[in-house]
């Protein structure tokens, strides 16, 4: 073979390789003391910045307005409660200690009061010729959807049987916490349901009314609200409309005052 053409191999000692060995070694050895001694110092002289600090940084997007809404409601009241929630799923013929799960959920949320305003109209307010009396003809208070508030709902306890806890380490979500909503919600819901909440609702509605007929001039202000459909989500103890003791006069020591 020609001479240009032949391979030039050059030997290394091995007391070159241990010495590189050595000092890569040596480097992270010495960066695994110092960062943990970083963070020592950096908390006995605070005033000094931590190079090792941890830091939060935010990718997320700009915010997409979807949509806008004009609201025609007045939300009279508006009650919160707490629920507990106790979901277990079971295999039939399986120990709970193999394949299943129990999860105990404490949530909390609000419900509101609403009166829709949005079909009102002169058929449904009527003033005397004197106009010094209005009565008000308005829709039966309904309880909006609950609300739950995630950031006072949490999961106080759950248990999982083997299969399960193999199983939720392939799972991209394995402790969903959408279902313990859905069913908080629903419990949420059924607790205004049971309550005064759309009582309280109709006597704000009043006093509120009561108070702006006033400031216009009236001293004799009606207000009845419809018989709640059976649709409505609104309690059934919530009454049609008002009797005659409950018609107040502007002036008097019961102005504004719920029925």
């Amino acid at each position: 073979m020609p001479p240009l053409l032949e391979r030039d191999t050059v030997e290394y000692p091995r007391s070159d390789r241990r010495r590189t060995r050595r000092k890569v070694l040596a480097a992270v050895v010495g960066i695994a003391v110092l960062v943990p001694v970083g963070t020592q110092l950096g908390g006995f002289f605070p005033h000094l910045s931590n190079p090792f600090a941890q830091q939060i940084v935010d990718h997320s997007p700009a915010p997409l307005l979807l949509a806008l809404q004009n609201l025609s409601q007045y939300h009279a009241a508006t009650g919160t409660f707490e629920v507990v929630v106790d979901v277990e799923h079971n295999t039939a013929h399986v120990s709970p200690l193999i394949s299943g799960e129990r999860t105990t959920f404490l949530g909390r949320g609000s419900v509101d009061t609403t009166v829709d305003f949005s079909n009102i109209g002169a058929d449904r307010v009527t003033v005397s010729p004197d106009r010094r009396s209005v009565t008000f003809a308005l829709p039966a208070a309904r309880l909006a959807p609950a609300v739950v508030d995630p950031a006072a709902s949490r999961v106080v306890g759950r248990e999982r049987g083997l299969i399960n806890r193999i199983a939720s380490v392939f799972e991209n979500n394995p402790t969903s916490e959408q279902e313990l909503y859905q069913l908080a919600r629903t419990k949420l819901n059924d607790a205004a349901k049971s309550s005064d909440l759309t009582r309280r609702g109709e006597q704000n509605t009043r006093r509120m009314l009561t108070t702006l007929a006033g400031s216009l001039g009236f001293t004799h202000v009606v207000v009845n609200f419809d018989a709640p459909s059976t649709l409505d989500t609104a309690s059934p103890a919530s009454v049609s409309s008002w009797s005659d003791r409950d018609r107040l006069p502007v002036n008097s020591e019961r102005a504004g005052q719920p029925g």
